[in-house]
């Protein structure tokens, strides 16, 4: 018995999400649990799997295009040992779905089953066919940095088993090593939104914006528009604080656990958000209540090869500086690597901003609605700072620019904690009589 298998809810609020890798092809065989695709929604690379045993009869969607949440994914002709108990699935009145919305023209929307078994596939079904001769392969993460690198797979020789293309065959490319000479894009071919030859613009490129990078546009357009934001800058002497941190490397940490400027950072803004715990709030939609929240989960902005994810420590009041190194190292990796879970990006409370890392000095973030502050660390340098007695001394520099809701914070207040958080990261011992 035929039937769609619907995407199910992938939760947060999400509508759609990019299909980046079928693990299926039409006439596969599937098992219950399997997994058939890779989707990436604006927050993280999700597994889909197979809720039922039987043979992939039609695919819906190519790869890169845009799936929609709760539409046919895929056909499948369920075993009949599987189609007795299905919760109501293979139903032939469950055939009777609406059609997937997609970008693409050349998709031919699902029709009932009964009409499709009548009807022979024409030109436009073809194009929703994953055919697996000449199939490159390569994991999501690895495609999602071709694209990236504006990489053609199909022309980039793999060097692992059967041919698959590795990272590591792209990192000649990333480097710029080697380039890779684009086909040439002839009038059928020109992608959409590019300019005819010969007209202005000739060579510009036009791409949707999507994934990550789509709800990061929306997220920070409604962030500026509903949030008056301010920001307040200062400095910060870092001295003493790498000094701790260089000891309690050797002396804290596990072997394989990096034990990052963050990470007492982190630890110092937790203790001053609860002198402060404004900083740690939320407000509602028409801002007529503030809610103050126990849970300190901090956010850490990661650069990833999708776009800017956003994942949170949770309850750092109750976290240990080893506990906070292992955390921070998790979320990093995951996020980089596109496998960060849903949990990971719910739920944070304040954030930071570690532009230093990247070289940068002075920053003015925008806030991670709908928290209330974030901080943008600069990187750590060496500067000549006068001392009590007048001579000039090197001192290690860090320059934080706090952006706060001033609908909520006044300047008064941000100055007033951001002193403290600064008196903890200048004299680390001062962090001891607060610890629990």
């Amino acid at each position: 018995m035929k039937t769609d298998f619907i995407l199910p809810d992938l939760g947060e609020g999400i509508v759609e999400c990019e299909l980046v890798e079928w693990r299926i092809a039409e006439g596969d065989q599937v098992q219950e649990d399997q997994p058939v695709a890779d989707v990436l929604t604006d927050k993280a690379l999700v597994e889909i799997t197979a809720m039922h045993t039987g043979t992939v009869t039609r695919l819906y969607y190519k790869q890169g295009d845009i799936a929609r949440v709760e539409k046919p994914l895929f056909e499948i002709d369920v075993a009949a040992d599987a189609a007795v108990d299905d919760g109501g699935q293979a139903d032939p009145a469950s055939h009777e779905t609406e059609a997937p919305d997609t970008d693409s023209a050349d998709h031919d929307p699902p029709a009932p089953t009964a009409e499709r078994e009548a009807r022979e596939p024409g030109p436009s079904h073809a194009t929703c066919r994953q055919e697996p001769a000449g199939k490159v392969l390569a994991t999501p993460a690895v495609r999602r940095l071709a694209r990236e690198l504006e990489l053609d797979l199909s022309r980039i020789p793999g060097s692992g088993r059967k041919g698959r293309i590795l990272k590591e065959d792209l990192l000649p490319y990333q480097r710029g090593e080697r380039t890779q000479e684009e086909a040439p894009v002839g009038p059928a071919t020109r992608p959409a939104g590019t300019p005819p030859a010969g007209t202005p613009g000739e060579g510009d490129r036009t791409e949707p914006i999507r994934g990550i990078r789509a709800a990061m546009a929306r997220q920070m357009s409604e962030a500026a528009a509903t949030i008056p934001h301010f920001t307040y800058s200062d400095e910060v002497d870092v001295t003493a604080l790498e000094a701790l941190r260089e000891d309690l490397k050797t002396t804290l940490a596990e072997p394989d656990l990096k034990l990052t400027a963050l990470v007492p950072i982190m630890k110092a803004l937790e203790l001053a958000v609860r002198r402060y715990p404004v900083l740690n709030s939320r407000v509602n939609e028409d801002c007529t209540e503030l809610t103050y929240l126990a849970d300190i989960n901090i956010g850490v902005a990661v650069d990833t090869p999708s776009g800017l994810l956003v994942p949170n420590i949770k309850r750092v009041q109750d976290r240990s500086l080893v506990e906070l190194a292992g955390e921070l190292d998790r979320v990093t990796t995951l996020a980089r690597s596109g496998k960060l879970g849903q949990d990971d990006l719910r739920g944070g409370t304040i954030s930071i901003s570690n532009i230093g890392a990247l070289g940068g000095t002075v920053s003015s973030p925008i806030i991670n609605k709908p928290e209330v502050a974030i901080v943008a660390l600069g990187r750590i340098q060496s500067l000549p700072r006068f001392a009590a007695d007048g001579s000039v001394t090197a001192r290690r520099i860090m320059q934080v620019s706090w952006s706060g809701d001033h609908r909520v914070i006044d300047g008064a207040t941000m100055a007033r904690f951001c002193n403290l958080w600064k008196s903890y990261l200048e004299q680390p011992a001062t962090m001891l009589a607060e610890l629990r």
